[in-house]
């Protein structure tokens, strides 16, 4: 595993297992210094973008994009991540701030923060005329229970799925992290039990990365005994791929007719980025002079 890589993808040595880990602190700590969250609210957005990075890199093509949305019908309202091909994520959360009493164990509540009354939606974009979209009623909304919900009910994959996002007292994120443990078809009983044994045996993924310990000593530890083989390794990051002409694209996306009404009442419009708080000014005057003749058809994108 190169230096600066911090995911990697592993098989245990037989290819019955497969194993995906990622040390998301800095994605993490991006997001939190983007979206201003609260500990809380780090902690739930933080968990959502691991899973999503490493969801991204299960997908076939570097071209695919994977969105993870959940609306728990809790305080912190819609979540959602967006993750490329090579694990590079985006996410946003409705409300940033939200207080909450910690759980009897002392841990942040996510669960009460994210709500568990309402679904996890799991949107993928494989380059076809129409995503393919996934959807589970939330388990907890701890998010780590609810995507091995998602992969167990709509993939039909065994799954084990570990989150964490440790947030210090001055709301900055000590660390995060997270893997994917899923078994491949004729994987045995025995194989099976001594995987659960291995699980169960772990720290959580915040005391391990709090320990130093690598995502290469995770995935020794989750296949202990398999005889694990590293597949690759990659650099994901916390990036938003938002520009001008993204935005112009969406502004014409509304049709010629709404946009010069829109003229009518401000000949600039401002656009901010859900994703990374970017704002664009855009001049509609000058956009509706240089129009396109198939402008009408460009298909709605999120900035």
């Amino acid at each position: 595993m190169e230096q600066n890589h911090n995911m990697l993808r592993g098989i245990s040595e037989n290819g019955g297992i497969v194993f995906y880990g990622v040390d998301s602190t800095e994605i993490v700590r991006e997001m939190e210094c983007l979206h201003k969250t609260s500990a809380v609210t780090t902690a739930a957005l933080g968990r959502l973008l691991t899973a999503a990075s490493m969801m991204g890199i299960m997908l076939k093509s570097t071209q695919d994009s994977v969105t993870l949305q959940i609306k728990g019908g809790g305080p912190a309202g819609r979540l959602l991540a967006v993750s490329d091909g090579t694990g590079n994520v985006k996410g946003y959360v409705e409300h940033p701030v939200v207080e909450l009493p910690p759980r009897a164990d002392g841990h942040l509540n996510v669960g009460a923060a994210v709500g568990k009354d309402g679904t996890l939606d799991v949107i993928r974009d494989l380059g076809m005329r129409e995503p393919y979209i996934g959807q589970v009623p939330l388990t907890s909304g701890e998010i780590a229970e609810d995507i091995t919900t998602y992969f167990a009910i709509s993939e039909q994959v065994p799954t084990v799925c570990a989150l964490g996002v440790l947030v210090d007292k001055d709301l900055s994120v000590r660390c995060a992290g997270g893997f994917v443990v899923q078994l491949l078809p004729g994987a045995t009983e025995e194989e099976i039990e001594h995987l659960e044994k291995n699980i169960k045996a772990m720290p959580s993924v915040t005391t391990m990365l709090e320990e130093g310990k690598s995502v290469r000593d995770m995935l020794e530890l989750a296949l202990a005994g398999f005889a694990p083989d590293i597949l690759d390794s990659y650099h994901v990051t916390y990036k938003c791929d938002c520009g001008l002409e993204r935005v112009e694209k969406m502004i014409r996306s509304l049709g010629k007719k709404e946009v010069e009404r829109m003229r009518d009442e401000d000949p600039v419009a401002e656009v901010n980025c859900q994703f990374c708080n970017k704002n664009y000014k855009v001049d509609l005057n000058e956009l509706l002079k240089n129009w396109p003749s198939t402008a009408e058809n460009v298909p709605s994108e999120n900035a």
